[in-house]
């Protein structure tokens, strides 16, 4: 088992048995139901030295709910990166989002455009991993029936255990991984970033996050993105 292999079993582990009150109804955690193409992500992908390290929120509900893979757009992590395996359902699925894993018809559009603009610009899928990697801070995904609620929306009684155990999880990916920069894809990745990894060698930066939620991202999220990262020097 590789060390990102073995850091991802053992956050699965300590996260299974937290509980989420109201108006949480449903959490989803892909490190277990759908770790299989997880494991083949990390094992393909997550292993030498990297430059850069991505860092994303937690799960969409189209991506990395359905494939393990952090914007795990289906057709990017299935066509470009050569990815598909089994996603079984989890113990207690959500009715308004059903795990179809890599039968899902839905697009997951911060995926499409995330990995888009690395395929446009890298070409292949070992190319961009050469030197880079994206990883998410919290894997796990919350839901208020058919509504996505993200992790800084939890309540801090709830958030401060979770939040520690992937504070520690982020400090091995990057102490595997010994980048000199990581990104946040979004203001609170790069946020918890900079907390989580303290005291370390590293640069911070952040990019727009690539939601259609954004008014942002969708007057041309990719250039942005480009410009930003540009700028700071890491391309």
């Amino acid at each position: 088992m590789t060390p990102l292999e073995s850091a991802a079993r053992t956050l699965c582990d300590i996260l299974d048995p937290m509980r989420f009150a109201a108006p949480v109804s449903h959490v989803y955690n892909p490190l277990s139901y759908a770790w299989a193409p997880n494991a083949l992500y990390l094992q393909r992908f997550g292993q030498g030295r990297k430059k850069v390290v991505f860092v994303g929120m937690n799960p969409g509900p189209f991506g990395m709910v359905q494939t393990g893979v952090p914007f795990g757009e289906i057709a990017a992590v299935r066509d470009w990166m050569g990815i598909e395996a089994e996603v079984v359902k989890p113990a207690e699925e959500n009715p308004k989002r059903p795990i179809e894993g890599f039968g899902c018809a839905r697009s997951e559009v911060s995926g499409r455009r995330l990995w888009g603009l690395f395929a446009e610009r890298f070409g292949s899928a070992e190319a961009f991993f050469a030197e880079h990697f994206v990883a998410n801070y919290c894997p796990l995904a919350f839901f208020d029936g058919g509504r996505n609620v993200t992790p800084d929306k939890l309540p801090a009684a709830e958030q401060g255990p979770l939040l520690a155990a992937c504070d520690v999880h982020l400090r091995q990916v990057v102490e595997a991984l010994q980048p000199e920069w990581v990104i946040g894809v979004g203001a609170w990745a790069e946020l918890r970033a900079r907390e989580a990894l303290a005291g370390l060698p590293l640069k911070f930066g952040r990019v727009l996050h690539p939601s259609p939620a954004s008014p942002a991202a969708n007057r041309g999220w990719s250039e942005a993105a480009t410009k930003q990262l540009s700028a700071l020097g890491v391309w």
